[in-house]
């Protein structure tokens, strides 16, 4: 499931560092959280779609990468960015 193009650009709005930020990694993760909970709730419906869940498990493994370079490049804006978006780690 993708997010319509307004609350995409109020996500990005909301996270980013500096007007026109769209690559941060705050961004990023803030854009796929996103689209995460959107397929998490898609799921509570839909229990039997297996090839959505495989793209929401490509979803969590690309916002753990990003995570993990944030955590080794700035420890306390990884640890804004996971109670801001209510990530467990």
């Amino acid at each position: 499931m993708s997010i319509a193009a307004e609350r995409k650009a109020e996500v990005i709005k909301t996270n980013a560092n500096k007007a026109g930020d769209t690559g941060s990694p705050e961004v990023q993760v803030a854009i796929l959280s996103e689209r995460i909970t959107n397929l998490t709730n898609h799921f509570k419906t839909h229990v039997k779609d297996n090839h959505s869940r495989r793209g929401l498990l490509k979803l969590v493994s690309t916002r753990r990468s990003l995570l993990d370079y944030l955590k080794k490049r700035d420890e306390a804006r990884y640890k804004a960015l996971l109670e801001k978006h209510n990530i467990r780690r």
